[in-house]
């Protein structure tokens, strides 16, 4: 069972930010031989990228909602998600090949999601809780008395790579 941290916490990161959301929703729970199988293909990308410091995941947490499996993913490069995503020796290409074969064969049995986001601020606050989410992915930090507040902290969370808006100035 990992530590509690005790007190409040947030998050320290300076770089590009991509928060990348990923899921399969199950429609059809009495064909395990058409979800299945992507069930086996996450962990196997999830090692791949976790054992490469260049991959440019951060870190992620696997949840489960009411359709199925899903994981939220920290990225410090969204160059580098695209890389892995289209890389053809790595685990990515070949298993959303076999998604999309067995796809055409069972349409509608399983379906896949995905949102990108390239983060320009983030604010995070943890209380007694293990290293979690942003926090776990980049650097747990105790919340200073001059971040006690949701807003002081999103005010000084800009991370270093996104870009500002346009016509924005400093």
């Amino acid at each position: 069972m990992a530590s509690i941290n005790p007190g409040r916490t947030t998050h320290r990161y300076d770089g590009e930010l991509v928060v990348f959301h990923i899921g399969m929703t199950v429609n059809k729970w009495w064909r395990p031989d058409q979800w299945m199988p992507l069930m086996g293909d996450m962990p196997r990308m999830l090692r791949e990228l976790s054992t490469d410091p260049d991959s440019g995941l951060l870190g992620f947490t696997m949840l489960l909602g009411s359709r199925g499996p899903y994981l939220v993913q920290y990225w410090s490069s969204l160059d580098k998600l695209y890389a892995y995503a289209s890389a053809p020796v790595q685990e990515h290409r070949p298993a959303w090949t076999r998604f999309n074969q067995r796809a055409r064969k069972n349409p509608g049995a399983v379906g896949i999601w995905h949102e990108t986001h390239v983060v320009e601020r983030a604010e995070t606050i943890y209380v007694a809780t293990p290293p979690m989410g942003l926090p776990r992915a980049t650097e747990i930090v105790p919340v200073a008395s001059r971040h006690d507040r949701a807003r002081a902290r999103v005010a000084d969370g800009r991370t270093g790579g996104a870009a500002a808006p346009a016509g924005a100035t400093d």
